[in-house]
């Protein structure tokens, strides 16, 4: 099963380590996450936005992370997701592994 990984990155400065922590429970849990975290720095929000928007049609679930609601680009994943009727789980702590 593939899982994206929806969470709050930009004004994260520990949004490394909160990412990994989902990409590694996922490794464990299921079996291929899908993290926008490892996506290169220094492309345009609509860059990201078209590139996540194609991971998450890969994707079999989207998993949101606690904090998806404070990132306006985690908010519109969700949006894109009840609009295309992708399976969601919202998570309410972050994985520890």
């Amino acid at each position: 099963m593939k899982i994206y990984i929806a969470g709050k990155i930009t004004g994260d400065p520990n949004y490394k380590s909160k990412f990994n922590a989902a990409h590694l429970s996922i490794v464990y849990q299921y079996d291929v996450p899908i993290n926008p975290a490892l996506l290169p720095a220094g492309l345009s929000k609509a860059d990201y936005a078209r590139i996540c928007f194609a991971m998450i049609d890969t994707a079999d679930k989207v998993m949101f992370l606690p904090d998806w609601q404070e990132s306006p680009g985690a908010r519109l994943e969700m949006e894109y997701c009840l609009y295309t009727g992708k399976d969601i789980e919202i998570l309410p702590v972050i994985p520890e592994v």
